[in-house]
């Protein structure tokens, strides 16, 4: 978080980071974070490079914030969806059924989080993984144990290695249409067919009946 400067009037303060956060969505979505300098990210802000450093330090935690910005309302969504969720089936396909939706709304934090969460950037061997992942990443966790209880997974299986499973599942397909979005190429698969693959994956990993 930035540092509150009293010399700066609230509501202008508020915007300029507003209009930084932005532009950075933007430029990221449209160009990618490597290929998005400051200088342009100010520019399309209208404010300057010094401001951008004031609020954020660097790129880098200009970009954790938009992570956390695009994080915010498809966690909040998703939660609601789990709580309204008879049994952990029903809270995962809700789960996918909400990223699909949001995703189809709002191409550019798809492409953010899809192409851009998760890397490692320049020398640093580090992977920083915002908040807003951290958050969704402990409710698959925690969802994960509960369909070991109730039969939704068999306890033969890795927690983690679900965890990767079905999220690398459904990432996958979903990136697969941003590129061919991108690319001009036809949608690859509809919903209903990354529904099916996914209660497929859920089938085969599901505890045998009887045990």
């Amino acid at each position: 978080m930035y540092a509150y400067d009293p010399a700066v009037p609230a509501d202008q303060d508020t915007t300029s980071r507003q209009r930084l956060l932005a532009a950075g969505r933007t430029l990221f979505a449209q160009h990618g974070y490597e290929q998005s300098s400051t200088a342009a990210i100010a520019r399309e802000a209208g404010t300057s490079e010094s401001q951008l450093v004031r609020y954020f330090k660097t790129k880098a935690g200009l970009l954790e914030a938009v992570f956390n910005d695009c994080w915010l309302p498809l966690n909040r969504e998703i939660q609601n969806r789990v709580v309204q969720a008879t049994n952990v089936r029903e809270a995962l396909t809700s789960t996918l059924e909400c990223v699909i939706e949001e995703f189809s709304k709002d191409h550019d934090a798809a492409y953010i989080l899809l192409f851009e969460g998760r890397r490692i950037r320049g020398s640093s061997s580090e992977i920083a993984l915002s908040s807003g992942f951290r958050e969704f990443d402990k409710l698959l966790h925690v969802l994960i144990g509960r369909g070991k209880r109730d039969g939704t997974f068999g306890q033969e299986f890795n927690d983690q290695a679900l965890a990767a499973a079905l999220l690398g599942l459904a990432e996958s397909m979903i990136r697969e249409r941003i590129i061919a979005e991108r690319t001009g190429e036809p949608n690859p698969f509809t919903d209903s067919e990354i529904r099916t693959v996914f209660e497929a994956l859920m089938n085969g990993v599901a505890a045998a009946q009887g045990n």
